[in-house]
């Protein structure tokens, strides 16, 4: 059986073309870099942090990280669109 390759905690990997459309978005928790994956780009699940479901491959999302963060790739999270707008209204849903 072949070995699966497993990138390591400090191996942070750069964002490709597919997140060409980056902004920097100020909220009232600070500076957050925020681009938009589209669908075709979108070939992995995710789970969003904002309602705690899944992201389908496919499905145009949100990838945000903390601007002022040095390993802010290494913190960057996927979201739904809608939650990512939606998250200076609520809290995080925290239940499987």
């Amino acid at each position: 059986m072949g070995r699966k390759h497993r990138r390591r905690a400090d191996e942070a990997r750069e964002l490709g073309p597919a997140y060409a459309s980056r902004t920097v978005e100020a909220h009232p928790d600070g500076d957050w870099v925020v681009q938009r994956v589209t669908g075709s780009a979108a070939t992995k699940a995710y789970r969003c942090p904002g309602c705690d479901q899944e992201i389908r491959p496919a499905t145009p999302h949100v990838v945000a990280f903390p601007a002022e963060d040095p390993k802010g790739l290494e913190h960057r999270r996927h979201w739904h669109t809608p939650c990512w707008g939606a998250r200076d209204r609520r809290s995080p849903r925290m239940g499987r």
